[in-house]
């Protein structure tokens, strides 16, 4: 089987996703031309190259056709062991044949067992690398070999699957695209009666994007450009992924701080927990990502399968038509079933936020944010006032944004107007316009399909039809923090906020410092 997302080689996929020194990682690869060797380089501020294996023989081995779902099943190919000096983080793994071919995964390198823990640990969102992988076909969103083959519209949705196996190569535009790919953001406001867009058409029309693979993986995107920030500033940050975060029941137990930037959109039930407990214990969550918590998932046959029904959860799930088993099930994690709403950790949601610059949704929106609250101590020495807006040339707000309701109270200040799950004192630094759908005035078709936006809108608002419809699409992008237990919250509320720190914007930056500075200290949380 050859398509969009299999043509080429040669291809192969890691038996882990993450390992400490001393390890071994088992690769399992089919190609066409025989000898290979293997290049594995570790990815922050520079790319390290710290290992290279030669004379692997790789044979030849089909494609199953439900790979997406099912796995490729190919045998062994070649092992090696992690050094015992290899440093935590993101290790490339470049699979090269003798005639240059190449593809790319990954493997994550923990800290050594025993190890002093640095005072941060980022959690890589490999749930939402995993949801939005179509290699074999399909990922949780669409059949997007079919999209390719231009079989269904790129708005097609609704016709991916419920079960993405671990256990096969990646998209390679998702895990090592090509230079110069565009954000997901329009980088220049509307002119009249344009539908702007993001990128260049000779960028898009030399390497032909599929709608996903700006939206996930490591590689030149958010994590690795605060990873590179963080090491420009002399931080040290352990990495970890989602994968640990589901089953290690005391990875987050030895750090002051644990950051999530980026799309750490899909959370398990035993992630979700975890990052629970921490924060009522004591801990300090750095949040740093947008759209953050928003789908249940669970890991099935070892961590093996992501299940992953989303909307199609209440029908298709097996777990959902018995309440014993329904909490395990897989749907929005604000579900009203579920009664445990992402903002109850991260403070707000994509439910009440949406897009900003992107397509016709806020096209002519400022890209920043406007201060509020100027007394905040993420603003303390960053030169921001009443009224300020920052981030507006990077721009730092693009792509998807979490949020709140809004109201003010009688100082003027804006404080949460309810919502599901989000905490009444969370502290609102400031916020911006954000839409969940394209609006249905607009003279273009839309290039953002609306999601179910009549069910968004019964969750977030209780109320249906056009009144719940149009209310639903009226969100905010904000930015803040709240307490939570014995530990605190900050929420930047963008997947952008990293661009900010590889734009070098001060503004971004010194907040990143000070957000930084206080839940790394060493003494306990106390906010004003």
């Amino acid at each position: 089987m050859t398509t969009a997302s299999t043509d080429g080689g040669p291809w192969f996929y890691p038996d882990v996703v993450s390992v400490r020194p001393g390890g071994r990682v088992t690769i399992h690869a089919s190609g066409t031309t025989g000898t290979c060797h293997l290049v594995v380089r570790r990815l922050g501020a520079e790319a390290i190259e710290v290992a290279r294996f030669d004379g692997i023989e790789v044979g030849s081995h089909p494609i199953p056709e439900r790979a997406d779902a099912e796995g490729c099943d190919w045998p062994a190919t070649f092992s090696f062991e992690v050094g015992p000096d290899w440093a935590s983080g993101y290790h490339d793994l470049e699979l090269v044949d003798g005639h240059g071919g190449s593809t790319r995964h990954f493997v994550v390198v923990r800290p050594a067992e025993g190890a002093t823990p640095a005072p941060i640990l980022l959690v890589l969102a490999t749930n939402t690398y995993q949801s939005y992988n179509y290699w074999g076909g399909a990922n949780s969103y669409a059949d997007v070999d079919a999209i390719m083959a231009r079989e269904i519209p790129p708005t097609a949705r609704d016709t991916g699957i419920g079960r993405l196996s671990r256990l096969r190569p990646y998209a390679q535009k998702l895990i090592a695209p090509p230079p110069g790919a565009p954000r997901l953001v329009n980088l220049r406001l509307r002119a009249p009666g344009v539908l702007e867009r993001p990128g260049d058409r000779t960028w898009s029309a030399e390497h032909r994007p599929t709608p996903y693979d700006g939206a996930a993986g490591y590689v030149d995107k958010w994590e690795h450009a605060f990873v590179a920030w963080a090491e420009r500033e002399g931080l040290v940050v352990d990495v970890a992924t989602d994968h640990d975060l589901d089953i290690d029941d005391d990875l987050l137990d030895r750090y002051r701080c644990v950051a999530l930037v980026g799309h750490s959109e899909y959370w398990s039930g035993g992630q979700r927990r975890r990052l629970d407990r921490y924060v009522t214990n004591g801990g300090h969550l750095a949040i740093f990502s947008g759209n953050t918590g928003y789908w249940k998932v669970r890991w099935e046959d070892d961590g093996d399968t992501l299940i992953a029904h989303k909307w199609a959860g209440e029908t298709a799930d097996p777990l959902w038509a018995d309440p014993a088993t329904r909490p395990d099930a897989t749907h929005l994690w604000s579900h009203p079933e579920f009664a445990r709403p992402e903002a109850e950790v991260t403070g707000l949601s994509f439910l009440y936020g949406g897009y900003h610059r992107l397509m016709m949704c806020v096209a002519r929106g400022a890209g920043g944010h406007t201060v509020y609250d100027d007394e905040h101590w993420a603003l303390d020495g960053v030169d921001l006032f009443y009224g300020d807006t920052f981030g507006t040339e990077v721009p730092l707000l693009g792509y998807e944004n979490d949020g709140c309701p809004i109201r003010f109270d009688d100082r003027g200040l804006p404080v949460p107007d309810g919502g599901v799950g989000v905490p009444q004192d969370f502290r609102i630094l400031g916020f911006a316009p954000a839409m969940l759908f394209e609006p249905s005035s607009s003279p273009f078709p839309p290039a953002i399909p609306p999601e179910n936006p009549e069910v968004l809108a019964e969750i977030a608002h209780g109320v249906g039809g056009e009144a719940g419809v149009a209310r639903v699409n009226r969100g905010h992008a904000v930015i803040g923090s709240f307490t939570k237990g014995a530990g605190e919250v900050f929420n930047a509320g963008t997947t952008e906020w990293a661009h900010g720190l590889a734009a070098d914007d001060p503004h971004v930056v010194g907040i990143t410092r000070n957000v930084l500075r206080r839940f790394t200290d060493a003494q306990p949380s106390n906010p004003r």
